[in-house]
């Protein structure tokens, strides 16, 4: 290349790399073992609880963690819809946003990743299920916008399955009584929502991809109810799911189980094999849409200076202890998948065993991006520092704090060890290394002490830092 074309595009090359663009695509209540990025990281056990080989394959997902990086101890704030995807959006703890419960609308005053990117000249989409604007459901396109200048794709609640275009706008396709209702109803590649919602994303890229754009695509699915479009309603049909070893013990032994899990309506003492077998098909459909949107990247050269982000809002514990769905402490119920992929940036292969939870995404994402000035104060950590650097594999000793949205519990989580603070029980103390299953209480056991004063020490402090509600209140047995 001749020198005098160089210095004429040099600067065109350089404000591309100053302004990477950014998609993120959410699912929702997605347990991290149906990855296989992450069961490469398990012992044998531990990737296939439901059984020895009964996996689902997912390339595209696991090629954002080859290329890129993957965490492995990555948490909600709290592990429900709507606090934790107010904490992605805003780098705050729930009880600073308006929205510490489901259903609760985000203050108005939050300013988020989307509205500081907005204001830099970014193009900013938001597709899929939001959960931050109230009771309105489906609620298409709520009014307050929050910096997605797009969101015409937005809706606020509900896991519906098929949608279609109108001339008034999208709608839910399947209707009873004139209400909209979760029915299939015949979806197909067209209809079912993650293909129909993958589909219009890949519109708005066609439309932005001259110029730096930030989409979030929030897919339903693999929320329940757990059904999906052929040929995925049956591809998993073949396997024969066992109980995990957890619910097998749960269920000889209910008497030691923490007093925070006792009742609820997710709780199962069996497991269905049709219910299991669909959420496998529902993955497998999430990861060959994402396989459209990494072509698209590719087939338009924006693969090198785009990050791609694929996470959750919480996990799904798919019988595990008895359960299903979220809203307790263990990890498949608190813990999301984190893969990242910035080519331009972030070395390819990197793992990272630090703890970390959705306040410190925003953060790290403006580390990422270089953008220090005009942001919103926030709770989280940037962590791009550890993101870029050339370490194959991270593992500091960090302490993170997650909360139940109505305050019976509080968490202290690290790489290792897990603290349990209720009103409900004694503390319950962890150690994954020695039990990966979370069944032994190692509080007061003789070696434990310090891991336990630790791990409340910087709990407390946290809660103090970040007002938990719970600890104002004294409901809390920390002894």
């Amino acid at each position: 290349m001749k020198k005098s074309l160089l210095l004429f595009l040099l600067p065109g090359l350089l404000w591309a790399r100053q302004k990477p663009n950014v998609i993120i695509i959410q699912t929702d209540e997605h347990n991290l073992r149906t990855l296989g990025c992450y069961r490469e990281l398990m012992s044998e056990d531990q990737a296939y609880v439901w059984g020895k080989g009964n996996k689902v394959e997912t390339p595209h997902i696991d090629s954002l963690a080859r290329d890129g990086l993957i965490c492995t101890n990555y948490f909600a704030s709290s592990p429900v819809c709507t606090p934790s995807r107010a904490s992605w959006v805003s780098g705050l703890y729930p009880q600073a946003t308006g929205s510490p419960s489901n259903n609760l609308p985000l203050d108005d005053s939050i300013v988020t990743f989307a509205e500081v990117l907005r204001k830099r000249g970014y193009a900013t989409s938001y597709l899929g299920k939001w959960h931050l604007d109230g009771d309105a459901k489906p609620g298409w396109a709520p009014a307050r916008k929050f910096g997605f200048s797009d969101n015409r794709f937005m809706f606020n609640r509900g896991h519906w399955k098929k949608f279609e275009m109108t001339e008034e706008g999208p709608r839910v396709a399947t209707k009873k009584n004139g209400k909209p209702v979760y029915d299939l109803s015949g979806a197909d590649e067209r209809s079912f929502a993650t293909d129909w919602l993958v589909d219009r994303s890949l519109e708005i890229l066609e439309r932005d991809k001259k110029k730096p754009f930030c989409l979030m695509l929030a897919l339903p699915d693999p929320h329940g109810p757990n059904t999906v479009r052929a040929p995925y309603d049956t591809m998993y049909d073949h396997l024969t799911f066992r109980q995990p070893v957890t619910m097998r013990k749960v269920l000889a032994a209910l008497q030691n189980r923490p007093g925070w899990v006792s009742g609820g309506s997710n709780a199962v003492k069996k497991l269905s094999q049709s219910t299991l077998s669909k959420y496998f098909g529902m993955v497998r459909c999430i990861d060959d849409n994402l396989g459209k949107i990494l072509a698209f990247l590719e087939e338009n050269e924006l693969t090198e200076d785009t990050i791609v982000v694929f996470t959750s809002d919480h996990g799904d514990m798919m019988c595990e202890h008895c359960r299903m769905n979220k809203g307790l402490p263990y990890k498949t119920s608190v813990g999301i998948p984190f893969v990242l992929r910035y080519p331009a940036k972030v070395p390819a292969g990197k793992v990272i065993h630090t703890a970390y939870t959705t306040v410190d995404f925003f953060p790290t994402l403006m580390g990422l991006m270089g953008i220090s000035e005009g942001l919103p104060t926030m709770h989280g950590l940037d962590a791009s520092a550890a993101y870029t650097n050339k370490k194959r594999e991270i593992a500091r000793d960090r302490i993170v704090y997650v909360r139940q949205s109505d305050g019976n519990w509080v968490a202290a989580f690290d790489r290792r060890y897990k603290l349990v603070i209720s009103s409900l029980d004694v503390p319950w103390l962890y150690d994954l290394d020695k039990d990966p299953d979370e069944l032994i209480n190692h509080y007061g056991r003789e070696g434990y002490d310090e891991p336990f004063r630790r791990l409340k020490r910087e709990l407390l402090a946290q809660m103090k830092t970040f007002e938990e509600p719970a600890l104002m209140e004294k409901k809390l047995r920390f002894e």
